[in-house]
């Protein structure tokens, strides 16, 4: 059966979804319209075989389709994904696509991308105008950052803390992750467990080498070895351990951080176990004998405190411009990893997407993955591949550069191929999805 967080995160989708189709198709619709188009459909979701509901009003039938897979305006005289061949068999009329001049066409098919590319970066301003920014300096991981095996290569060591990046303070720390794997990266500062301080030069390249390894996350926080929670019936349950103990020493072994507990538990195999705990300032020697499976049944207390920051208008204007920015840099960065193997596998469809939105109802977490999204749909939406907004980009272009228009028979063909091709890629990114599904 299904969570009650599936049907959260479902309805998050389904709105944002709604949203950001409306909006996108309202961007073909308006300068369609100042263009003299006629406009004889505008729908939200497809309307294969039947609609949900649907309105006439004017020369324009306004509806809502069943399949949720995107929406349509279907303007007079333009070969679009409804393959009206009939249509286009009659002579031009005035009020067709098909007869306007080729920047007025231009304009239109980009009117959907430049809804979507504008939305995002207005509502990254109106979440940071709202809520504040959200921080992470690095003197809330008092213990530094455990660097992954890879990222130790280049010289990083457990326990340093990052000054700057080239030259500038991170406001969020752990940011570090995605501008190794995604932007360029040349000098980071570091202060080093003894307080020396010391600059890492990064190779070139090095977000290809960071996807290879497979270690994606190149920087962890260290959390100290403090126990959240004990498991009911366990051993650390009877043996008395408790919420909030601070474990210093397993079998004479020092303790630093729950890394170095966990390491241990791993790598050694004693049935029974000393554990020296501090609680409330005073030390206890606990013994522990471990389950059948080696754990003794608790939980760390990884615990991050962010800071929240409030912005003036001005301040989110500028903050919210450039958070928009880079995610749109980052995402058409990351668009490189798809052409490898491993990348393949990480596409996904409506299940990925519907997981970036929280597992609770909360506003400021659903508007930023819908700004997020719409920034995706931009992007995706002007790649130059025949059905979508970009296809026919490229084809007006082509026309206004060569001053020849392509044949009505050419765009239909084409047109087919990038609706098979699109229909391909939607299976195969939720065909990723299932697959990850079934196999936890």
């Amino acid at each position: 059966m299904f969570s009650p967080e599936f049907f959260i995160k479902a309805g998050q989708l389904l709105l944002s979804l709604s949203i950001l189709i409306a909006l996108h198709e309202l961007g073909h619709f308006i300068p369609a319209r100042i263009f003299g188009c006629r406009v004889e459909k505008f729908y939200l979701f497809f309307d294969v075989k039947y609609s949900l509901f649907k309105k006439k009003i004017g020369e324009t039938v306004y509806g809502i389709g069943w399949l949720p897979l995107g929406g349509y305006v279907k303007i007079s005289g333009m070969i679009d994904e409804s393959f009206d061949k009939e249509q286009m068999k009659k002579p031009p009329q005035p009020w067709e696509f098909r007869s306007k001049p080729a920047w007025q066409r231009l304009i239109i098919m980009l009117g959907g991308v430049t809804v979507n590319l504008l939305l995002g970066f207005l509502i990254y301003m109106m979440v940071l105008f709202v809520w504040g920014k959200q921080t992470l300096p690095q003197e809330n991981i008092p213990l530094g950052l455990e660097p992954s095996a890879f990222i130790q290569e280049i010289g990083f060591d457990k326990g340093d803390k990052i000054i700057d990046v080239d030259g500038e303070e991170l406001d969020f720390v752990l940011d570090i992750n995605r501008m190794l794997l995604l932007r360029t990266v040349n000098k980071i500062k570091v202060e080093k467990v003894d307080g020396s301080i010391s600059e890492i030069n990064i190779p070139e390249n090095i977000g290809k080498d960071i996807f290879k390894s497979g270690q994606i996350n190149s920087f962890s926080p260290i959390f100290s070895a403090e126990i959240d929670s004990v498991i009911p019936d366990s051993p650390a349950l009877y043996s008395g351990l408790q919420s909030g103990d601070k474990i210093l020493s397993v079998n004479d072994f020092l303790i630093n951080d729950w890394s170095s507990f966990s390491d241990w538990m791993d790598n050694n195999t004693d049935d029974i176990i000393n554990v020296i705990v501090e609680r409330n300032q005073t030390n206890y020697n606990i013994s522990i004998e471990r389950d059948d499976d080696g754990t003794i049944g608790v939980y760390p207390a990884f615990n991050i405190q962010t800071l929240n920051q409030e912005l003036g208008l001005l301040e989110s204007v500028v903050e919210g411009f450039d958070y928009g920015y880079w995610t749109l840099y980052e995402y058409v960065s990351g668009f490189k990893f798809l052409a490898t193997k491993e990348g393949a596998k990480q596409l996904g469809g409506f299940g990925t997407i519907g997981n970036i939105f929280p597992a609770k109802w909360d506003w400021r977490g659903f508007w930023l993955s819908t700004a997020l999204i719409s920034i995706i749909l931009a992007f995706m939406n002007v790649l130059p591949i025949p059905a979508l907004d970009g296809g026919h980009v490229m084809f007006l272009i082509y026309e206004m550069v060569t001053g020849k228009k392509l044949s009505d028979r050419f765009m239909e063909v084409a047109t087919m191929i990038g609706f098979f091709l699109l229909i391909a890629l939607v299976l195969y990114a939720n065909g990723n999805d299932l697959f990850r599904f079934l196999n936890g």
